[in-house]
């Protein structure tokens, strides 16, 4: 499904990304975690293209991606979930939604924003701005990226300004979805949901391996499952 292969990434002379190298699986629930500024945000957008390595290869279903941008990966089958969700003056919810699911049926949108907690007859018709708050504009977001039904999806931080109905809500929809998932998180209960986690520390992979029940904050899982 996906392979990165040594990827480096170097700002201003400081190296953020160090020789990753990492293989994600078709189907595999893969959570990314780590102390903040350890490189995890700028490892999602990397594999989406929002960054470009300064080294290093990225391989999708055996094609070299590396060299493509946003949107030829998107139309290749990946889709990508903001931290901080972006506003779009002039486009309703239900705008954004019919072109992510690729659909004009409104049943769709129904069905999405209810997936996430939204009322739909609330929300349909309203400009994706920022009249909508944080947990809103995360949740339409999420709708969106749901409706995409993308072969892999990277998720950063989805819990983000979620309340915790929502939360309960956002880790059901993650084990229903038949897809690959890479998420960045803090959160046990995502943790829990993974095949595997992903400990970033300094820029580097720091270990592979399994939930163990302990704290996240202690960056310290079972790795005698490790692949």
């Amino acid at each position: 499904m996906l392979k990165l292969e040594k990827i480096t990434l170097i700002k201003d002379d400081k190296v953020i990304l160090n020789n990753v190298t990492l293989e994600i699986k078709d189907n595999e629930f893969v959570a990314i975690t780590g102390p903040n500024g350890s490189g995890k945000s700028t490892l999602m957008k990397v594999i989406m293209g929002i960054e470009t390595p300064t080294s290093g290869k990225i391989i999708f279903n055996g094609e070299d991606i590396t060299s493509l941008s946003i949107y030829e990966r998107a139309n290749k089958g990946m889709a990508f979930a903001f931290q901080q969700p972006v506003t779009f003056k002039g486009i309703t919810v239900k705008d954004l939604i019919h072109l992510s699911a690729k659909t004009k049926d409104d049943d769709v949108v129904m069905n999405y924003l209810s997936k996430v907690g939204l009322c739909p007859l609330n929300y349909k018709d309203r400009e994706v701005d920022k009249t909508l708050s944080g947990g809103e504009l995360k949740r339409i977001e999420l709708a969106s990226v749901l409706a995409r039904d993308a072969e892999l999806t990277l998720f950063d931080e989805p819990e983000a300004g979620i309340d915790l109905w929502s939360f309960g809500r956002l880790t059901q929809l993650f084990e229903n979805m038949n897809k690959t998932i890479v998420i960045v998180s803090h959160q046990d209960k995502i943790l829990k949901l993974a095949d595997r986690i992903i400990l970033i520390k300094d820029g580097e992979v720091e270990s592979v391996g399994v939930y163990e029940g302990v704290s996240c904050d202690n960056c310290e899982f079972n790795k005698e499952r490790a692949d």
